[in-house]
Order: structure tokens, then sequence, then C-alpha cells
């Protein structure tokens, strides 16, 4: 789905999933020895105090995190060190000092060390506790990884640079003992996982295999390096901007609770990684803290097979049981055989249920809504990322098809809502008035929608608000010169986009500095700054 300037969705824990299913999921249970178990719940008990969260337990959840106080939006409630990075799943080729695309480095660094393929030779990473540390240099030059690079072709090496992360991890059982331990805690859910022989037979044979037997760590069991699989699965965070993608296991942030409507959002440091968690709106004392663990912006069919597939449960959040989506129709098509009707799904919590129109029962199979989904999904993918008149057809074609605010339609207009104004031919001050005003009214659609499932300080909501107010600047703009707006339309023009340009602001100063979020953030400032009292 188009999401040029959206944060990945972050690969982490599943809380919603009965724990009776795994009662062996960690490393703790590997374990026998009693100091690194009384050193987990030390740790615990010391999340408790002084903390604008506590831990929680229950048998529905497990161990999640609440608010301990009343917080405010936007109140910061965990900034934590990484206790590891390395490469996502499938990765290009990546430095593994400072996690930065080599693909598009011109000239490749070989450490002098280990003979692994670096970015240069003053890497920030090289050597560093998160980067291509001296432990890990070492154990590469014992085991002269570096030689496999040179036998793998251009599939085989994303596999390679796949298994790092998990040997990263085995290795600091003896690197760094205390970040081991806080990940062996760490579920795995091994019992769910080696029932999903596709996942399973997979780490089996590149992961596994490649740590254990091709790369000769003989001292770590399968078992072991399963469970490793299976933590990074459920646990991970995606991190990076500006071509550095990479994924990481943080202390702490791993307890928070999934919800398809989250009340936190999330930004990593740009050089350092250091996760910074917060809330989005108000909460009171003793409310669940939740991120989404899937894209927002999808329907509830794909968003609770993503989470299956991806953290082994089925979402029953109150988004996932109402099959309007908190009444804002993502997932609704319209009725084929009358007027305005709308076809929902008549149990939003089964997948193969049937779906009806509210107006004149007309029914449809839900295995039918799939393969048309996939099949209208797999048409958007297909268009030209940089062509505002292939997703405006796209919108025209399925008007009569998906209801307006489907998420569908939505990715569209997310899409349209960047290209115009920042394409070349398109750039803003090129726009006519139809332009303009289609540019300003995708993003009071996809608005519409965001403010219902991010509310509040969301990284997207800070985006559309920014995009959103460019349109109607120059629509102003055009309409004084015409003279076909009069003062108090003006007035209260200008008061809307004040509001959006404090609310682009507010939101996006926070992210990570250098950030294309970030520059938009010191975009809304200066045009603040411009406008002055209005």
């Amino acid at each position: 789905m188009p999401n040029s300037n959206k944060k990945s969705k972050k690969h982490k824990r599943k809380n919603h999933c009965d724990k009776n299913n795994d009662s062996t999921g960690n490393l703790a249970d590997l374990s026998s020895n009693e100091d690194d178990i009384n050193i987990m719940n030390e740790d615990f008990e010391k999340l408790q105090v002084d903390k604008p969260y506590q831990v929680k337990y229950s048998e529905i959840y497990g161990r999640y995190l609440v608010a301990s106080r009343d917080l405010k939006k936007g109140e910061k409630l965990i900034e934590t060190d990484a206790l590891v990075i390395g490469p996502c799943a499938e990765s290009l080729p990546l430095c593994l000092g400072c996690y930065v695309d080599l693909i598009n480095v011109p000239r490749k660094y070989y450490c002098p060390d280990c003979g692994w393929i670096l970015c240069q030779k003053n890497c920030p990473g090289y050597h560093t506790p998160h980067g291509h540390s001296e432990w890990e240099c070492q154990s590469f030059k014992e085991h002269n990884l570096a030689s496999f690079l040179l036998k793998c072709d251009e599939k085989d090496i994303r596999f390679i640079f796949e298994a790092i992360l998990s040997l990263r991890c085995l290795l600091m059982r003896q690197a760094e003992h205390d970040k081991w331990i806080k990940i062996s805690e760490m579920e795995s859910h091994n019992k769910i996982r080696r029932n999903i022989p596709t996942l399973w037979d997979r780490n089996q044979e590149l992961i596994v295999d490649r740590i254990r037997y091709q790369w000769g760590y003989k001292e770590f069991s399968e078992d072991e390096i399963h469970t490793i699989c299976g933590i990074l699965e459920v646990n991970s965070f995606e991190v990076g901007t500006n071509g550095c993608r990479a994924r990481a296991l943080f202390p702490e942030a791993y307890l928070i609770c999934h919800d398809c409507q989250p009340n936190t959002t999330h930004t990593d440091d740009t050089l350092t990684h250091k996760l910074h968690l917060r809330t989005t709106i108000p909460l009171k004392k003793g409310s669940t803290i939740t991120l989404s663990y899937s894209y927002t912006l999808q329907g509830t069919l794909k968003r609770r097979d993503h989470l299956h597939e991806s953290k082994f449960f089925w979402c029953t959040c109150n988004r996932c049981k109402d099959p309007t989506e908190l009444g804002t129709h993502a997932s609704t098509l319209l009725c084929p055989k009358c007027t305005n009707g709308f076809i929902l799904s008549t149990d939003s919590l089964n997948q193969d249920a049937d779906w009806k129109c509210k107006k004149c029962c007309y029914a449809v199979s839900g295995k039918s809504i799939l393969i048309l989904l996939d099949r209208l999904f797999d048409e958007l993918e297909v268009l030209d990322p940089n062509s505002i008149k292939d997703y405006e057809e796209y919108l025209k074609r399925y008007a009569n098809v998906l209801h307006q605010n489907h998420y569908l339609m939505l990715s569209a207009k997310h899409s349209l809502c960047q290209l115009i104004g920042r394409s070349d031919g398109f750039l803003i001050n090129e726009l006519n008035l139809s332009q303009l005003q289609r540019k300003e009214q995708y993003c009071r659609d996809l608005l519409a929608v965001v403010n219902v499932f991010e509310p509040g300080m969301s990284r997207l909501r800070g985006i559309i608000c920014y995009e959103m107010h460019a349109a109607m600047m120059m629509i102003i703009t055009r309409e004084f010169e015409n003279r076909t707006i009069n003062s108090n339309q003006l007035r209260s023009r200008l008061k809307e986009i004040v509001k959006l340009l404090h609310e682009s602001n507010d939101i996006l100063k926070i992210e990570p500095i250098g950030s294309p979020e970030y520059s938009m953030s010191l975009a809304a400032q200066d045009a603040l700054k411009k406008m002055g009292n209005i």
C-alpha cells in the first residue's frame, strides 16, 4: 500500500493470545539459573517505581502496561536504548555498523579484523555496542563468516543478513549477559509457531541450520535458535529513517498491548535508535497503554489476517468488532443491487462470515469479498507510484464499488495528498484551482478517518494537516487575487489554516532531527511566523 511518509508499523509483542497456548514460550523456561530469574523479577519490580505506567497481568494479555496516573496527550512514556539491533527479515545488504543500505554505497569497505562488508572506514557503528561490536567482530573472525558472502547469490545474501540478528542475540549470552537476560524473558510462542510448518520449517532451513551447521555455532541448540527467531518475530520494532532500515528489541516497550485504535506513537533517534514512546491522547489512570502492530489504514479482514499470521492472535478490539469500523466504513462496499445500500460483514470477528447489504439484504460470501479485495489491491499496487492520473482514475473506476472511505480508496487518496503539490509539473504553485481543491478534499477525506483510527498526536495526522494547509493557503490566495472571497470567509479559512499548522508542528517536531517529518515541522513553524497573529 502506498505509504511513502508513513513510519512502518512495528513488529511488536503479541499480547492478545491466551497464555495457556504456550507454556514454554521463552528462553527463561530453558534456563536453570535462579540468579537470572531473580534478575528478571527485580527488573520488573523496578518498572513499577516512578514510572508513568505500571506492569499488570491478566490471563488473556499476560503482562501489559497501564497508566499509573492521569496522562496528558504527548506525554513521554518510555525512553530507552535498544537491547539489540540488526537487519530485518529478507533484508537487502545493510552495513552492520550503521544499517545504511549497502546497495547505494558506491565503494564497499571490509572490516580489517573479520572481513565483513561495511559502508566505509569511518562507519559510526564500527566496534560500538549497537553496531558491529568488538565481540561480534571477533566471533565472525573465528568462524570466518565473511567467506560465506563470497559463495552466495543475490537471493541468498538476504537470508544471510536475516540470520545475523538471531546470531547477535545468541552471542549476547556471553558478551552482554544483562541484556541477554532481558531478551530471554520475552515471549516467543514456540508451541504456536511449531504448528505453522511454513514458518517453522523456513526458520529451520534459513536460520537454524545456517547458524548451527553452516556457520558452526554448535554451542546453541536448535530450540534456542528457534526461540530467538520467535522472540524477534513477536517483539521486534522496525527502526531507522533516511535509507536506514533495521529491527530492534527494546526493554519495557514490548509489553505494550495491541489495539487497532492505538493511544501511543513512537519514534527512534536517527543515529542511536533510542526509542521514544508518547501518548497521542489523554489517558486516565488505569487505562491500558496500546499501540498498533498493523497498518491502521487497512480494513478489518486484512488487518486481522496480518495480525494472525505475524503475531499469532485474532484481534477482538472494538474496531474489529464493529462492521462499520467505528462508523468510518473503512471496509464497506456499495451494493450493486440497490441505491445507496452498504454491504457489511455479518460478523466481523469471523473471517468466513457472509457480507450483506443493510438495505436490500443482497449477500456475498466472505471468500468472494477476499477475492475482490485482493484483485483491487493488486490493481492499486501496480499503478505508477508517481502518477496522479493513475490514482485519480482508480478512484473514479471504483467509486460505485467501494465506499469513499474504504481503505483502498483511502490508500489512493493518501498517495494523492502527497503527489499533488510535490510532483514535477504539479508543484503547489503550478496547480490550477481545481487541482488545489481536489488535494484539499483528499486531505479532508483522509483526515476524517485518521481522526478516528489515530486520534491526537499521530504522525499521519501531522503530515495530513500540513498537506491540507498547503492546498488551502494556495486556494485562498487565488480567490483573494480574483476577488471571489469576502473578508469573513478569508478570516475563517486563515484561522483553520493556522490551526492545521499548529497541529502539524506540535506533532511532527518530536520526530527525529533530519527526518522528512521533522523538516515538515520546521516548515510549519516558518509558515506560522510569516502569518503572524491571525
